[in-house]
């Protein structure tokens, strides 16, 4: 253990955040995504939910200033909910706990996976909610 450093952030976890550089991504999944297909460096966040994960990133992970939309979800598909309630979530902790106005983009399902096969990471977890997916883009301190 570690001062400062949340329980919930592993020794993996806390490897790959150091080790990301300006501009590399992280996804934050949900239980159905199909994480351990997409990812080459696959994250156990099992038992845990996405806006646990992501409470605990942003306290020690800077968001990129250098581009439009630093933070991505999994738009949702026509006939299902236009806006889950975790987006809710996910905009005060962004608004809460960010240095500056983030604006967040919404990406077609399909084209999540294909981003999310480019990122640095995919932290699996737990999370029972549909639509929960996020992607964060690091910036520089």
């Amino acid at each position: 253990m570690l001062k400062g450093i949340p329980p919930i952030i592993s020794p993996e976890l806390i490897k790959a955040l150091m080790e990301m550089g300006h501009g590399d991504e992280i996804v934050l999944a949900d239980g159905n995504f199909p994480a351990a297909s997409h990812s080459t460096r696959l994250i156990n966040g099992y038992g845990h939910g996405v806006e646990e994960f992501l409470s605990a990133i942003l306290k020690l992970f800077p968001l990129d200033t250098y581009v439009k939309c630093p933070v991505a979800l999994m738009d949702t598909v026509e006939g299902d909910v236009k806006n889950p309630a975790i987006w809710e979530i996910y905009e005060g902790l962004l608004k809460k706990m960010s240095d500056f106005p983030v604006q967040i983009e919404k990406i077609e399902r399909k084209q999540f996976y294909e981003r999310s096969k480019d990122a640095y990471a995919i932290i699996a977890t737990s999370e029972p909610l549909p639509y929960a997916n996020i992607i964060l883009k690091k910036g520089v301190l």
